[in-house]
């Protein structure tokens, strides 16, 4: 019983902590590894892409993004990335639902805008820094039977007060 009344405060404490981090006014900073094979598309075999993000908690909840990225492969020219997005964190526990829209540059002969969707999971390794595994897809609207991307993205973030 003891063992029982000790697990249901620490998931008390757990959830009362947790309850802070997504308010209205929140900064975060953040930046994501994608790729070591890890995403799926039809042109690419390996594929490795680094992407920075800063946010901004627009209402308790509800982030704001602004994201820039690389995305680097053996075989096509390395893309560029520019987005803007959002994230909607479900009930305080970390688990989050995305949307976004990137335009992709590669090379002088490929841009492509493409729209996309995350679901990923902020675990707090302390009050402010998490890791954020997410799985994505993002559909393109120039080739999207070689270019629309399945992967997972691990990240690393900042909440800032």
């Amino acid at each position: 019983m003891k063992k029982k009344i000790a697990l249901l405060l620490v998931v008390l404490a757990t959830t009362l902590t947790a309850s802070a981090q997504f308010e209205q006014g929140k900064k975060y900073v953040g930046a994501s590894l994608t790729g070591l094979n890890l995403s799926y598309n039809g042109s690419e075999k390996f594929n490795l892409g680094l992407q920075a993000q800063g946010g901004y908690c627009i209402l308790d909840n509800i982030m704001a993004l602004a994201s820039v990225g690389y995305d680097g492969n053996g075989e096509l020219p390395d893309a560029l990335t520019l987005g803007a997005g959002g994230r909607y964190y479900i009930l305080q526990n970390g688990i989050f639902l995305g949307a976004n829209v990137k335009y992709v540059h590669a090379n002088d002969n490929y841009n492509d805008v493409m729209p996309g969707v995350e679901v990923g999971y902020a675990f707090f390794i302390n009050r402010f820094v998490t890791i954020e595994p997410a799985v994505y897809y993002q559909q393109s609207f120039k080739d999207h039977s070689n270019y629309s991307t399945v992967g997972l993205r691990i990240g690393l973030g900042i909440y800032l007060p």
